[in-house]
């Protein structure tokens, strides 16, 4: 029988009630010789058979871009961002839950408007796994323009086009991040940096996965996996990617994403990457 200790769940919450990182390091050494303490006396109490583990399902929240009175980009025909964005988020979420696997969460529920730091903060409340952000783009100058692209977090935006983006999403509201107001300098930086590392790899590695699922069933961008400094993308605890599923200033990108048949197998794709990322 094995028992583990999530290390980064432990430090998170030696980061919520404070103390020194040698405290935390003594604490967990302390917790982990427990678990194997009671692991050896549950092996010696008698003949009773163990009971089958079981496998808690991953929560995983959606974002829905925009919403209320923020319709997101427009399309050629008029169609709303955050319509496209509502419809492939809820078909997603159904068929997350349908493979018994996960328990998605939407940041919103319906045609409403939600601060960029609001839809992080209900991912970190709900204890989700992933965070992934639902988009669709628009560049009305440059109709030709088609194609799905993987966003991850940047401090700096990796092209002309992405910083403009960047700033488009973010000028919604000011987002919020952990309140770290009560720790020491050093304790702030060495937390931060040890999740911000593992927070890190692990959205490059769903980035990876959405882009091989997403390839070739959809047209991609001819840079599909690119970085930008998003609001949504900031939890530093949270491994997030913003997906923008087409150019809605593309007549045929925008026929696409209307149709009931094309969402489905968006959300299908992007179900299957969180398999593969799980996976692994």
């Amino acid at each position: 029988m094995f028992m583990t200790l999530d290390r980064r769940q432990f430090l998170k919450q030696a980061m919520l009630i404070g103390g020194s990182v040698l405290m935390a390091e003594e604490a967990f050494a302390q917790a982990a010789q427990q678990l194997l303490t009671k692991a050896s006396a549950g092996k010696s109490a008698g003949n009773t058979a163990p009971k089958p583990a079981v496998i808690p399902k991953k929560i995983v929240a959606i974002d829905a871009g925009h919403g209320g009175k923020d319709p997101g980009a427009i399309g050629a025909h008029g169609t709303y961002e955050k319509l496209i964005t509502f419809a492939v988020a809820r078909e997603l979420a159904r068929q997350l839950e349908a493979t018994g696997r996960y328990t998605p969460i939407l940041t919103r529920r319906n045609d409403s408007f939600v601060a960029l730091g609001q839809r992080v903060s209900l991912a970190r409340k709900a204890k989700s796994t992933l965070f992934l952000s639902l988009h669709a783009d628009s560049i009305p100058n440059n109709p030709d323009a088609r194609g799905f692209s993987v966003y991850t977090l940047s401090d700096k935006a990796s092209d002309n086009m992405t910083a403009a983006l960047a700033d488009r999403e973010n000028a919604a509201d000011f987002v919020g991040g952990l309140d770290l107001s009560h720790h020491s300098r050093q304790v702030k930086t060495i937390l931060l940096d040890l999740m911000h590392r593992e927070t890190t790899n692990n959205s490059l590695a769903l980035a990876h996965a959405t882009l091989a699922k997403m390839t070739p069933a959809f047209p991609p961008l001819q840079k599909p996996h690119r970085q930008a400094n998003f609001a949504v993308l900031r939890s530093p605890d949270i491994p997030s990617i913003l997906v923008e599923m087409g150019f809605l200033s593309n007549r045929d990108d925008e026929k696409a994403l209307r149709e009931d048949a094309y969402q489905r197998k968006l959300a299908s794709r992007l179900t299957s990457a969180v398999d593969a990322f799980f996976a692994v």
